[in-house]
């Protein structure tokens, strides 16, 4: 079942709609419970955040997240070398800029006044 089919199911049931037909579900049933009503909205709450958060999460980097390989650093010290574009290296490597940066930093390669983002975790990162 997809999320959109869910929400719409449940969007009947919300109304007291018969979500097959459409017609009114008769009175004295279990949707009249407040609690019930509810649990069916947090349930489309849910739904739509799930689909909300998917869809930002495909827009992300594919690597972000995952450990660098040794070969990995090594390729984006000779791309950092060889001046190519920090933006161009990220997307080679399918990481964030922040992520490239940061590890650039580590290395040694790129100092705080160089960066174009901010690091997160380092020592003057705000709580």
């Amino acid at each position: 079942m997809t999320p959109t089919r869910a929400v719409r199911i449940l969007d009947c049931l919300i109304r007291g709609a018969d979500p097959t037909t459409g017609a009114d579900i008769p009175p004295g049933s279990v949707l009249e419970q407040p609690d019930v009503i509810r649990a069916l909205l947090e349930g489309v709450s849910a739904i739509k955040y799930s689909v909300e958060r998917n869809a930002r999460r495909a827009q992300l980097p594919m690597n972000i997240g995952k450990s660098w390989s040794e070969e990995e650093h090594a390729r984006l010290v000779d791309e950092f070398r060889a001046s190519v574009p920090i933006a161009d290296i990220a997307s080679r490597h399918g990481r964030t800029v922040r992520a490239i940066e940061a590890r650039l930093q580590n290395a040694g390669l790129l100092n705080d006044e160089q960066r174009t983002t901010t690091d997160r975790f380092g020592p003057n990162a705000k709580e």
